[in-house]
């Protein structure tokens, strides 16, 4: 289908792209982190805190989102998209608060660091040491001991997937369930293997040639693209990773890796859902979902992470 038409409304506001012109972080982080809605129009649950862990190597704001009062809860940790350069708490608040009304989990929202001050691996490791901090303060979390989920938009998507590979490895707790919604998977752009790269090239928020640029800053040094946990889904053996629901977009160039990753999983033995967006951007979370055609994402989250597998 085309894309949504109030999507496309928007997407007719926005300037063609200057390809000479390079991203300054600071300034794509003004606009990105600001938030759509005031706190007062946005999903309300039962409380909200605050609180910045130490971790053997930075200190790390996290937000805990309680979506009623009770005596256990399953538990979430939420990575927030942002090309690892951009993003906070704030910016995806308005997406954390419907997961954890919807699902009846326990969110704690990380605000890793950001590069390029903190290249990789600093945002996947502090994404890791904030989830084995979470196991290790279980009982003050009120976590019920047995679900444990991570979830993550675009390079969200990737720490989140990352993150299930060293918990793997390292065996020092259990995910359960994985959430990646329009994952950004593969962080190789030396060509563009994959047809949505070329379909959804340009005019939809994200453009595939300003990929690699994005991906640079996280990227600093000599990187090798190819380790998986830099790019998920070069890992060979998927196999014993959690269950995971795979949410794409159709007009989004990273649309086929997600999808592909999807299908390795499902062939690895894993329980894997996909769901692909009709009409929908890379980004609609949060955005657009106040769209009939896209408003079922929360629940369709919600019923994933509910289900017994």
């Amino acid at each position: 289908m085309p894309v949504h038409p109030e999507i496309k409304k928007i997407l007719d506001t926005i300037p063609e792209s200057n390809p000479h012109k390079r991203i300054i972080p600071e300034e794509h982080r003004k606009i990105f982190d600001a938030p759509i809605l005031p706190v007062d129009k946005r999903v309300q649950v039962y409380s909200v805190e605050e609180k910045t862990i130490l971790t053997s190597e930075a200190e790390i704001r996290i937000r805990i989102y309680t979506p009623e009062e009770g005596e256990a809860y399953p538990l979430l940790m939420y990575f927030h998209g942002g090309a690892f350069f951009s993003g906070d708490l704030e910016s995806h608040d308005e997406i954390v608060r419907p997961i954890c009304r919807e699902s009846g989990y326990k969110v704690i929202a990380v605000e890793y660091r950001l590069a390029p001050e903190h290249p990789f691996p600093a945002p996947l490791d502090d994404c890791y040491q904030v989830t084995k901090w979470a196991v290790e303060h279980g009982n003050e979390l009120k976590w019920d001991g047995k679900n444990l989920a991570l979830a993550g938009d675009s390079s969200g998507g990737n720490l989140a997937a990352a993150v299930s590979l060293m918990a793997r490895e390292k065996q020092e707790f259990t995910i359960t369930k994985q959430v990646l919604y329009y994952p950004s998977l593969d962080l190789d752009f030396s060509e563009f293997r994959y047809p949505s790269l070329i379909e959804n090239r340009k005019g939809y928020f994200v453009e595939s040639d300003t990929l690699a640029e994005h991906n640079s800053f996280y990227l600093k040094g000599q990187v090798d693209t190819d380790h998986p946990l830099v790019s998920p889904i070069r890992e060979d053996n998927l196999e014993n990773l959690p269950a995971a629901l795979v949410i794409t977009a159709e007009y989004d160039p990273m649309r086929d890796e997600g999808e592909l990753f999807a299908k390795k999983l499902k062939k690895a033995g894993v329980h894997t859902e996909t769901i692909r967006y009709e009409g929908g951007t890379h980004g609609f979370l949060g955005k657009f979902t106040h769209l009939a055609e896209l408003s079922d994402v929360y629940q369709r989250t919600s019923s994933f992470l509910k289900k017994e597998l």
